[in-house]
């Protein structure tokens, strides 16, 4: 029987796993390892762009494009994945993204035999279809499997599991791409020849022929392992309670969608440009390699932040700690966006600190109190994650005004996310929770 797609938090109770099936907890260590890949391929990208912007000679806004690429496939595709889930099921869903993220990978290849921009565009496109497919199965399902009430807790902890796989790629990607080019190689920013860009164009076959490697043999892991099924009755029960009401009187999904759209502004743009900005001279003038080294300490501060946000949530007010994380990031990216040198390029990698809970806790807020509705606004916050099509922006600012300066961008989204932690995200007109039913 096909399983429907069945949001979580507050407004859906858990299903726990079938009587001699696999623990809830062999469950979400599987799961966790979707996080990890997905976070880990994303994360490439940063190391992909600089790589790419002295491969092509592009300017910052064509260098952004990549990324704003990587987030359209979202928008894109975010609507069609759902129905597939319905369609087909959690598992065969899953299955289905690892092999269109592998097939993404292998188009890498031939983009780079023949170095061309549009293709590599292509290639990440696919790549980032099959993540999307992966986050509007895995995001929901890891509250199926436990108690509603504790969901941005585990949302948190498996996203933990994702800025690993964050805090990894940029050590991966800079020692087999940055590592193995001459542009990655030189101090500061260089023209390269023909040749030499040719040559570096090659770097990226062999990471990628990895990742497609690890990602089919993963789908030959889930597609073996007794995922628990979650039956449909419960969505047809609650199918006509949807009758007559509106996403649209909920005020925590309202502001909750754009904050999970300016969100993303924030996270890509810093980690998008992190590389390009410590490498210059009056930050901390060091080659690109060396830059991506500081960047998995930043995506590491995700990480330490996103088991630390588990542990916080569970035991104070998710709205209060997000308030506290805003202002945290606020801070921070005042002084990167003003100060110079080693107080700049530090102050820019604490800001992955601050910014870790803030996707699964506006995505849990977000949802709160929807009752029968929680399925679809549970759609529309997935949706908006692509607003990191939108750093292209930042890309514009930074040609226009300088790099540093393009960082204001940031602080204005900090400043939204705080507004929502203290208002936005105040539940109105709170539904009853729904029962799903096995």
């Amino acid at each position: 029987m096909p399983t429907p797609t069945i949001a979580p938090g507050n407004g859906t109770a858990h299903a726990p796993p079938p009587a001699g099936g696999p623990s809830t907890r062999a469950v979400l260590s599987l799961l966790a390892t979707l996080f990890f890949m997905w976070g880990f391929i994303t994360v490439i990208n940063n190391t992909l762009l600089p790589h790419l912007r002295s491969v092509f000679e592009l300017d910052y806004t064509r260098t952004t494009l990549i990324e704003s690429v990587w987030f359209i496939a979202y928008f894109v595709a975010s609507i069609p994945s759902a129905k597939l889930i319905e369609r087909i099921g959690y598992k065969a869903s899953i299955v289905t993204g690892l092999g269109v993220m592998a097939v993404g990978a292998l188009m890498m290849v031939p983009a780079a035999r023949l170095a061309s921009y549009e293709l590599v565009l292509t290639a990440l496109f696919v790549i980032a279809s099959g993540i999307t497919l992966l986050q509007v199965a895995a995001n929901p399902y890891v509250t199926v499997i436990g108690p509603s009430e504790t969901g941005s807790s585990r949302l948190n902890l498996v996203q933990a599991f994702n800025s690993l796989g964050t805090t990894l790629a940029p050590l991966f990607a800079g020692y087999l791409i940055l590592g193995r080019s001459s542009g990655g190689t030189a101090q500061g920013e260089v023209v390269l020849t023909a040749a030499e860009r040719y040559a570096d164009a090659q770097s990226v076959i062999l990471p990628y022929i990895i990742v497609a490697v690890v990602l089919a043999l993963l789908a030959v892991v889930i597609a073996r392992f007794p995922l628990p099924t979650i039956h449909t009755s419960g969505r047809r029960a609650s199918a006509d309670e949807r009758k007559g009401l509106s996403l649209w009187r909920h005020r925590n999904l309202v502001w909750g969608v754009p904050a999970i759209f300016i969100y993303l502004i924030a996270e890509i743009g810093v980690a998008n440009l992190f590389i390009n900005f410590v490498s210059q001279p009056d930050i901390a003038a060091i080659t690109q390699e060396e830059a991506s080294r500081y960047l998995a300490i930043l995506w590491g501060g995700m990480m330490v932040g996103r088991f630390l946000g588990s542990w916080l949530t569970s035991r104070f007010p998710a709205d209060k700690v997000l308030a506290v994380f805003a202002i945290g990031a606020f801070v921070v990216m005042t002084i990167a966006t003003f100060a110079s040198g080693q107080l700049a390029m530090w102050a820019l990698i604490s800001v992955g600190l601050f910014h870790s809970i803030m996707f699964p806790t506006i995505f849990t807020l977000g949802i709160k109190g929807l009752g029968p509705l929680t399925e679809e606004g549970s759609g529309l916050l997935i949706m908006a994650i692509a607003g990191g099509a939108l750093v292209v922006v930042q890309g514009w600012l930074a040609d226009r005004y300088g790099l540093q300066l393009s960082f204001l961008l940031t602080m204005v989204c900090e400043l939204y996310i705080l507004f929502y932690a203290l208002w936005g995200s105040k539940p109105t007109g709170a539904l009853p929770d729904v029962e799903a039913t096995r």
